[in-house]
């Protein structure tokens, strides 16, 4: 089967829907959006991002959020999490494009802005290898493939295991204490879960400590030997 037929298929799937609903309803906005997808992801990501955020898609006979993404929208939970992701960081960091979209023909792709999402989270990357990226998406307009190369020479380490372990303890470290931070919020969970984390954070500084002190070390040396 094409993509082409699979894609039609989707949209008949999502007008039979939209005949049966209220045009002023919020699920029949959000399925138009899903119509226009292609051009216009912007709208669906802050669609679909308020259907998580408010849990509507109970309101409309759907267990989750991926059961309603695949079953209703026709897309899969990946790409509803880049989309409802890639708008939350344009509406938090870049909101002057959301306000500009018009303007701009179209805006990047939402593959492209949700790298973005993740530079900006990456503890290995430096504050001037984040706007040569932002540069390079916003800016010159380039293409995904071409954004997806840059990111991931700026995140790998060629031939030094070392400096990727390192890598990988910073990502988890920050990730360690974003997730704490989010359960300070569900007390219900944060009981069970806290101490086992707090263990964990504890660790991983602990192993970042020493993976960069141990690259320092090893960087001294290098020098001292030039």
């Amino acid at each position: 089967m094409s993509e082409e037929s699979a894609k039609t298929k989707a949209e008949q799937h999502i007008e039979e829907i939209m005949q049966q609903l209220d045009p002023a309803s919020e699920r029949y906005r959000v399925l138009n959006s899903a119509r226009r997808f292609k051009s216009s992801w912007v709208e669906l990501g802050e669609e679909l991002l308020k259907v998580n955020q408010e849990h509507l898609y109970r309101n409309w006979g759907y267990e989750s959020f991926e059961d309603y993404c695949s079953r209703e929208v026709r897309i899969k939970k990946p790409t509803a999490l880049k989309l409802t992701r890639a708008y939350n960081y344009l509406a938090k960091e870049e909101p002057q494009l959301l306000t500009r979209q018009a303007e701009l023909n179209p805006l990047p792709d939402y593959r492209t802005v949700d790298l973005l999402r993740q530079a900006r989270q990456e503890e290995q990357l430096s504050v001037e290898q984040y706007d040569a990226l932002r540069k390079t998406a916003l800016e010159q307009s380039r293409s995904h493939p071409t954004v997806l190369k840059q990111f991931k020479e700026m995140t790998t380490v060629d031939g030094d295991p070392q400096a990727e372990r390192l890598r990988h303890c910073k990502s988890a470290l920050s990730a360690t204490r974003r997730l704490l931070n989010s359960l300070a919020n569900i007390e219900t969970l944060a009981d069970v879960y806290q101490a086992p984390l707090m263990e964990l954070l504890e660790l991983l500084e602990k192993e970042t400590a020493e993976q960069d002190s141990q690259g320092n070390s090893t960087a001294e040396h290098d020098n001292a030997s030039q």
